[in-house]
């Protein structure tokens, strides 16, 4: 390729970034408006809807918590800010695959449920015991499992329910009802998706008062 040639593509490069508007996202106002980064975007209307991942690190400045990835949609935009809404998390693989033991049980539940505010979620919650155990053991501690978050949900806004997962608060309440029918290493919930949002209620014109 020639000099010219190359200027020419750099210049093309250099005027394609020029022309993009970047917009700073941040994390909802439950995990403290944090700021996750900026993103560039030829038109605004791009960046809704599109989905950034982080980790529950980035968000806590713990370190203990870098195994956690966050997943935030774009939702609003205020001037050059991104807003977003919890769209869901998940284990690292590296990490999930960390806690696998030979001779032990992993005992997974996969559930559906709606918050107090009309969010509908689908959870993944794993166990994992010291050793090997019963099947009969394995159901009573799924059905732990579905009782707890499912109460949970019940009581609690989408905010609220988000943070007291992450933060492993849920995953503590279960273990301390599963431990009592088999020893445990580890009970996390690994993975979650927001499936739904609340309909939107219409706004009633107010009635037009008479002559």
């Amino acid at each position: 390729m020639s000099s010219k040639a190359k200027t020419s593509k750099s210049k093309q490069v250099r005027d394609k970034w020029r022309g993009k508007a970047w917009h700073m996202v941040i994390a909802p106002s439950f995990f403290g408006n944090v700021e996750l980064g900026s993103i560039p975007a030829q038109e605004e209307e791009q960046l809704i809807g599109r989905v950034v991942e982080a980790t529950l690190y980035d968000i806590t400045g713990d370190f203990s918590h870098h195994y956690l990835k966050m997943f935030f949609q774009i939702n609003e935009l205020d001037g050059k800010t991104a807003k977003t809404l919890f769209k869901g998390h998940e284990y690292s693989r590296d990490y999930l695959r960390s806690l696998v033991r030979r001779r032990t049980t992993k005992v997974d539940g996969l559930f559906n449920l709606t918050t107090k505010d009309g969010y509908k979620l689908r959870i993944s919650v794993s166990a994992l015991t010291l050793s090997r155990i019963k099947t009969s053991q394995e159901k009573i501690i799924r059905d732990m499992m579905e009782k707890t978050i499912k109460e949970k949900a019940a009581a609690l806004t989408l905010d609220q329910f988000v943070q007291e997962m992450v933060l492993g608060k849920i995953a503590s309440d279960i273990y301390n009802q599963a431990k009592l029918v088999a020893p445990l290493r580890h009970v996390g919930i690994r993975k979650s998706k927001l499936v739904a949002q609340p309909a939107q209620v219409p706004v009633q014109a107010a009635p037009v008062a008479e002559a």
